[in-house]
């Protein structure tokens, strides 16, 4: 569908008229390319199921942080008697609910049409009416010994605050138990899916296999739950979802310690009212109205009808339980010759600055980095920012164990992950309690860097080796992010990376960072004087470009200064993974830019920004998005690659993204997600073809 240009979908600046793209818009538009992927027949079929689950765990995520932002703005203008602002987030409202009931649709259509393409390749996501007698005997076994341990039901009355009792992860039930043919008694279930699979592989009949949700397991034998305890002679249960809000507040009190604020938040989140109370459309009126009144359902929030199924988002971990074919073929993650052909990591950085890619390269050469460190006798100190962390984060060992070898190590861990947030807190705790330094950074500011220094004495010298990267230290993300790595000694950039630290810990000093990009002391102001250069290289005859990969573009400052560019004739091409409020080609605006969203088998994370320079490039990578947020309220870094050769090794990277021609979308003024027309080319699947790249790149001579 193509969406209206008018004014509920731009915001215009007055001063100068220049037009943006509705972010929320822009990031429902993103997640129509996930859906593009599970539509796509090209893509084996369980790659597809996947994909309906990253599609539904991306919806989750929107409402509880863009839906839940604007219902919270129409909310504060209300009640503070500002009812045109109040209008304008209302329309905007409108203008998303239209948009998701649009994509609810083409969602519907498409998870039908893959679920048939999986009957026909003999695997059945089977309905209970499907079950032989053998089979039902089996569940019922099943359920006595393995599922009714997990479950305890809450019984509804007037004391059960049952908003207090709802996790925004978990699947529930509203059950219904009738006695001639009234309602007596109204319970809720929660579906234990945390606590064993939600796919229940079935013993196979006539040579299909079938795979039953544990939804439909729980729903089989419900009555066996209340017997003896509830009255009734007829019972019913239909599925249900609440999304809260992901905000919180914390007390800026000084009594309680930081970590204590956090944990305290986080009950906060917990009976927060629901942004949106999704609910199996089978469920009847009685139902609909009970349980509405006991979750205080304002008029504000979102209560939506849906298909049988919710929590769609388990489906992203579907078992293949057919031939090999039915997913993607596994891609060996690399070993880099720049580390495996030096005796340690140090050496090999000592040699020469490292570049690696993820996943194309081993996340194995970080962990390895760490663990060297953790026992090596000459390092001294370990610095290292966390964001988020593996469940079994074998990073968080080797700090623990160079504690136990008695080096000193610090941890900046930032606790508001979003999501992240209680793990965080555990983390930090169990670091605390090893003797690990751990510093929750600034409450003003998220420590979103992606920064490890590791100090080592050698020839009676302190020397640095850093690492400054574009993801998280997390080997279970390294695997499907795709994220840039740099491993360096140089001490022009070691130098200022120990400086961060000190930022972090004593932000009201003045810092000068001559090479590194650091929000928020310069990120903005560089970026902004790097395309002011290409500006003046271009009103001077010169050839003027800028080429950038973000996963979102929403920052006006610099959409204004890419717009100012274009119309002085510098070429812009970016790469923009998720919102992007620019709106490319319109004449005498943007007509020299040029952007790209690639949605493929690994989720694009990494960001980098090439200036031309008059044709001396110069390269960034950086864990910073183009978004206020990340230039004025976090603390990022932007790294140069000062390596010429690292540096062609990024650009024609970029070059092999813009080349693609069958995973990339065009992004265009009305972002209707058009694929870049492959015409007389040959077809290139850049994720692949980078693969290939950097493998070739290691049997070359070092």
């Amino acid at each position: 569908m193509t969406l209206p240009v008018d004014a509920s979908v731009l915001d215009t600046n007055p001063e100068n008229e220049l037009m943006y793209f509705s972010k929320e818009l822009s990031w429902l538009s993103f997640n129509e390319r996930v859906l593009q992927e599970a539509d796509d027949a090209k893509n084996p079929i369980i790659e597809r199921i996947r994909f309906l689950g990253i599609y539904s765990s991306n919806m989750d995520e929107f409402y509880r942080v863009r839906v839940a932002s604007v219902r919270r703005k129409i909310l504060i203008y209300k009640n503070s008697g500002q009812l045109e602002k109040a209008e304008q987030y209302s329309q905007v409202m409108a203008d998303i609910n239209e948009k998701i009931a649009q994509m609810a649709i083409k969602f519907d259509t498409i998870h039908k049409r893959v679920f048939n393409v999986l009957r026909k390749n003999k695997i059945h996501l089977t309905i209970k009416s499907e079950l032989s007698e053998r089979q039902l005997d089996w569940l019922k076994d099943f359920f006595d010994n393995k599922v009714l341990r997990h479950i305890a039901p809450i019984l509804i009355d007037k004391k059960v605050n049952l908003m207090s009792r709802l996790n925004d992860s978990a699947t529930y039930f509203y059950v219904g138990l009738y006695r001639d043919e009234k309602p007596t008694q109204y319970a809720t279930i929660e579906l234990p899916s945390d606590k064993m699979p939600r796919f229940i592989v079935l013993p196979s009949e006539n040579k299909v296999k079938q795979i039953l949700l544990l939804d439909d397991v729980l729903q089989l034998f419900l009555e066996n739950i209340f017997k003896g305890f509830v009255e009734f002679d007829s019972i019913d249960s239909y599925s249900f979802k609440v999304t809260r809000d992901s905000e919180y507040s914390i007390d800026e009190g000084i009594d309680d310690s930081y970590l204590e604020k956090m944990s305290d938040s986080m009950k906060q989140r917990l009976i927060a009212e629901p942004v949106r109370v999704i609910y199996d459309e089978a469920m009847p009126e009685d139902m609909i109205k009970s349980m509405k009144k006991k979750l205080k359902h304002s008029s504000y929030d979102n209560l939506v009808a849906g298909g049988h199924i919710r929590n769609f988002k388990d489906f992203i971990s579907f078992p293949n339980i057919g031939r090999r074919s039915l997913e993607n073929k596994e891609i060996p993650a690399i070993s880099s010759r720049q580390f495996t052909d030096f005796n340690t990591v140090f050496d090999a950085i000592a040699h020469n600055d490292v570049l690696l890619h993820y996943p194309y390269h081993r996340f194995l050469h970080f962990t390895e980095f760490v663990r060297q460190a953790a026992f090596d006798p000459e390092v001294k100190h370990i610095r290292i920012t966390m964001y988020r962390i593996a469940k079994n984060s074998r990073i968080v060992s080797s700090l623990i164990d160079a504690v136990d070898n008695g080096k000193m190590v610090t941890v900046v861990m930032e606790l508001r992950a979003r999501f992240d947030e209680q793990a965080n807190i555990a983390w930090a705790k169990t670091m605390t309690n090893a003797g690990v330094k751990v510093i929750f950074g600034n409450p003003s500011f998220k420590i979103h860097t992606k920064l490890c220094v590791i100090s080592r004495e050698e020839q009676s010298k302190l020397i640095h080796y850093a690492h400054i990267g574009t993801g998280n230290f997390n080997e279970s993300t390294a695997k499907i992010y795709t994220d840039l790595s740099l491993y360096t000694a140089d001490p022009v950039i070691t130098q200022e990376a120990i400086k961060v630290f000190e930022l972090i810990q004593l932000p009201y000093r003045q810092y000068n960072f001559k090479h590194l990009m650091v929000s928020p002391v310069n990120s903005k102001e560089r970026i902004l004087g790097l395309i002011d250069n290409e500006i003046a290289l271009a009103e001077q005859g010169h050839h003027g470009e800028v080429t950038f990969k973000v996963n979102n573009l929403i920052d006006t400052d610099i959409i204004d200064k890419l717009y100012q560019a274009s119309q002085a004739g510098v070429k812009i091409r970016g790469i923009v993974r998720g919102m992007c409020s620019l709106m490319p080609n319109i004449k005498n605006l943007s007509e020299n830019i040029k952007i790209i969203s690639i949605v493929d088998r690994f989720l694009e994370h990494s960001r980098v920004m090439v200036f031309n320079n008059n044709g001396d490039p110069k390269v960034y990578i950086s864990s910073a998005d183009w978004m206020r947020r990340n230039m004025q309220d976090r603390i990022e870094i932007g790294v140069p690659i000062l390596n010429p050769v690292l540096a062609q090794r990024i650009i024609h990277i970029l070059e092999l993204q813009f080349k693609d021609t069958m995973k990339a979308r065009i992004i265009d003024k009305l972002q209707n997600n058009s694929y870049v027309k492959r015409g007389n080319k040959k077809k290139l699947r850049s994720q692949l073809e980078i693969y290939q790249y950097l493998k070739g790149l290691e049997k070359q001579e070092l």
